[in-house]
């Protein structure tokens, strides 16, 4: 999991002398635990201290993060690309380009990081982990791909096993299934539950409801993939967001009346297809108030899920992928 940590970093500490933890992630792109977790694992934390405990960050070290997500976006593995960063190689990395078919190939990573082993499934070039996940879904073998799950959270932290690990194995699978008719439900059936089960296990207890705070997550009428939001919701709570998870198919006037139970400030709606993604919906709850009277608030809708490509809602952000959606909640939920 992610490392958290009373580090004397916060927002409000006096200004002078470099970045904040908070505004460094937000100038990378990154969550604040995603630096923090960078410093803690592989020493690429600021070079100084100042005004006391306050972790500041220079334009060198922002320079040295800069290279480590540049690295890590050509499919280095952190722990390589964080030695590459931190030896000052590749400050040009190339990163991929808006479109592009696949990660950049070059420099190549470590061996042992990547695989582009098919296993049966066109799984292209991924993390070596990915293989034996999908072997042990391959196989029906509960207790060995629990094993792997788990595994992963643990080494990667729930954001980086999911986009990395969980989501390309899920996608190749998906992909088995359309091209092979019937054939490969089960298989597909059986890594949904099971990653459904292991990101229950990780997920920290319920924060209590605070109105203003909490995030709501629910699926569109008719759309009923909930492992997105289950993940998103396990990431929030990570960081003692307080979030409500309302599921598959939830039905309109039921959103509506949990906005106006909850007073949530930001509402994430998933939508996998086009069919199911409405932007009258998007729009009727972001018009809904709560509140009492003169002070009433409305909240901010997310729309997430790839049916909401082309669909923009004007006010609605539309984060393309799990890390973006834990900041945009982040950034509505913390000012």
């Amino acid at each position: 999991m992610s490392l958290e940590r009373d580090d004397g970093d916060h927002e409000d500490a006096p200004r002078g002398g470099g970045l904040t933890t908070g505004e460094v992630a937000r100038r990378l792109g990154v969550a604040p635990t995603t630096v923090r977790s960078w410093d803690s694992r592989y020493g690429l934390g600021p070079t100084a201290h100042t005004g006391g405990r306050h972790r500041r960050w220079t334009a060198v070290d922002v320079a040295r993060l800069e290279r480590m997500c540049a690295l890590t976006a050509t499919g280095l593995a952190p722990a390589e690309a964080a030695r590459m960063a931190l030896g000052g190689v590749g400050p040009e990395a190339p990163t991929p380009q808006a479109g592009s078919v696949g990660p950049v190939r070059s420099p190549r990573p470590a061996a042992g990081g990547r695989s582009r082993a098919v296993t049966g499934l066109r799984l292209g070039d991924v993390r070596q982990e990915c293989k034996g996940v999908a072997r042990a879904a391959l196989r029906l073998d509960a207790p060995a791909l629990d094993g792997l799950l788990n595994a992963a959270i643990e080494e990667h932290g729930l954001v980086a096993a999911w986009s990395e690990v969980i989501m390309p194995t899920l996608q190749a699978v998906g992909r088995k299934w359309e091209s092979s008719g019937e054939r490969y439900v089960e298989v597909e059936h059986f890594l949904s539950w099971h990653v459904s089960g292991v990101l229950r296990r990780h997920t920290p207890p319920a924060v209590a409801d605070r109105r203003g705070a909490t995030t709501v997550l629910a699926c569109v009428p008719a759309e009923n993939h909930t492992l997105p939001l289950e993940v998103l919701a396990a990431a929030l709570a990570e960081r003692g967001l307080p979030v409500r998870m309302f599921g598959g198919a939830l039905p309109v006037e039921s959103l509506v009346a949990a906005v106006r139970r909850t007073g949530p400030v930001a509402v994430g709606l998933w939508a996998q297809s086009r069919t199911t993604a409405s932007r009258p919906l998007a729009q009727h709850v972001a018009a809904i108030e709560w509140g009492v009277r003169g002070a009433r608030r409305k909240p901010v809708v997310l729309t997430l899920g790839p049916g909401w490509a082309g669909q923009t809602v004007p006010g609605s952000p539309h984060p393309p992928g799990l890390a973006q959606a834990v900041t945009a909640v982040e950034s509505v939920a913390l000012r």
